[in-house]
């Protein structure tokens, strides 16, 4: 168990799966559930996905063309225009991108779409800019930009090495993801290490230009009011990475690195669990405070809480 659901006083519900916390020399110091049993980190793999693409050849125009490179943004104004920045600058355009169209994840923005009777895009959806990233470093390597998402691409063979490389163990299963692309089974644990080794790597390595990068502009990397740009604002040197059913990834140079999996894929019990793992790093409680319990509703007012297990 690693979170609960109170209500009124009354245990809800629970929220079982794999969490490890790993110190700064990588060694494991809390392990709950199997983190050596593969799974699938989705978009908790991009910012190591990211190093692989900076290793082909590609050369960002700036630190935020990397972020959002490594990101899973809210299809935002200003994401949507720099993914197609990015395209344009590799002579690309949007019908080259290979994930789905869709609305912006943002509600405000996604409102005002379909007010004004706008159809989804591809460069809206959330991965756009990892793919945008992709298509360039295929551009730089001289790699075909055609069939960059099959799993023999020379690409996706470079990411799948270099995500094992990372996390110290090969990648046991490639299915196709959300949007599209390779998605790459690991534990929880290699996650972890993966990108432990990119807060913790020398300067001017590429894994040390991907966490500074989306340290450094963690909105490009979530979007207005999301957990990760949060977090990131919150808590000085950390780098946080989501992904879909129920994954989270954090690290903080120095002190160690933190990965979780819940079980039954929710969302809620994410931030909890995960705050559980960086108090175990040092990170001041005040820091966290904001996203340690989360509120339940209850008519106008709240009536319990989300909480970590002890």
């Amino acid at each position: 168990m690693l979170v609960e659901v109170h209500r009124s006083g009354f245990l809800e519900s629970v929220h079982r799966g794999s969490l490890v916390v790993l110190d700064a020399d990588g060694a494991v110091t809390l392990a709950a559930g199997a983190v050596d049993v593969p799974t699938l980190p989705r978009s908790s793999n991009k910012p190591v996905q990211a190093t692989a693409y900076l290793e082909a050849g590609w050369v960002p125009r700036s630190t935020e063309e990397l972020a959002i490179a490594a990101g899973s943004h809210s299809g935002e104004p200003g994401h949507v225009e720099l993914a197609l920045a990015m395209l344009a600058a590799a002579g690309l355009g949007p019908d080259d991108l290979g994930c789905p169209a869709a609305l912006p994840g943002d509600e405000t923005e996604r409102a005002h779409w379909l007010v004004a009777g706008r159809a989804p895009e591809r460069a809206a959806m959330n991965c756009s800019g990892k793919h945008a990233a992709m298509l360039s470093a295929c551009v730089a390597a001289g790699w075909p930009t055609a069939g960059y998402l099959q799993r023999e691409h020379p690409l996706q063979q470079a990411v799948q090495a270099r995500l094992g490389e990372a996390g110290g163990v090969p990648v046991s299963a490639v299915v196709v993801d959300g949007c599209g692309a390779p998605q790459h089974a690991l534990p929880v644990s290699a996650l972890a290490r993966g990108v432990l080794s990119l807060v913790q790597a020398d300067p001017g390595t590429p894994g040390r230009a991907v966490a500074d990068a989306v340290r450094t502009h963690p909105w490009l990397v979530a979007g207005t009011g999301k957990d990760d740009t949060r977090l990131m604002g919150a808590v000085p040197g950390l780098l946080v990475k989501g992904g879909a059913d129920g994954v989270h990834v954090a690290a903080l140079p120095g002190a160690g690195a933190v990965a979780l999996k819940l079980d039954d894929g929710g969302e809620r019990g994410r931030m909890p669990a995960l705050c559980a793992g960086l108090a175990r790093l040092g990170v001041d409680a005040d820091l966290l405070a904001p996203f340690a319990v989360l509120p339940v509703s209850g008519g106008d007012g709240v009536v319990g809480e989300v909480r970590a297990a002890v």
